[in-house]
């Protein structure tokens, strides 16, 4: 039996486990689990494919078998900012609102935002218009 290759899954067990605690996200936790699995196998047979396979199957296993839970525990709702309460308000263009060079300006509440039209369509100056939601840091507004 080759006595290093159990060594080589721990050391990979653990590098994992380390990446996993540089992140703020459950990303490689189930690689632990299959590595510590793999190197248990170890004591049992010498075949580095039938090891792999169970490092495989068990990080599989425990990927599918957790993700549910992960999704359903992880803070996963969008926060709301001060910029949400625009939506729904009415502005005006101020400067022609083009989809296709990603430009144009509106102004809500006293203030000058990016803007872009909902429809793709193009708006001019002058134009009222109502925001419908914010995506990054630009308006999505239509004429109304």
């Amino acid at each position: 039996m080759e006595d290093y290759i159990i060594f080589v899954w721990l050391i990979f067990a653990v590098f994992m486990l380390i990446c996993e605690g540089l992140t703020s996200q459950l990303v490689s936790i189930w690689f632990v689990i299959g590595g510590a699995c793999a190197a248990v196998t170890c004591f049992f047979t010498d075949s580095i494919l039938i090891q792999s396979v169970v490092f495989i199957a068990v990080s599989l296993i425990c990927l599918i078998a957790t993700r549910p839970l992960v999704k359903k525990y992880v803070n996963n709702k969008k926060e709301p900012t001060n910029s949400d309460r625009l939506i729904g308000r009415v502005g005006i263009v101020t400067s022609d609102i083009l989809n296709h060079t990603g430009v144009g300006q509106v102004n809500v509440d006293g203030k000058i935002w990016s803007a872009k039209s909902v429809d793709g369509n193009e708006i001019k100056v002058g134009a009222n218009v109502k925001v419908c939601s914010i995506e990054g840091v630009k308006l999505l507004v239509k004429v109304i």
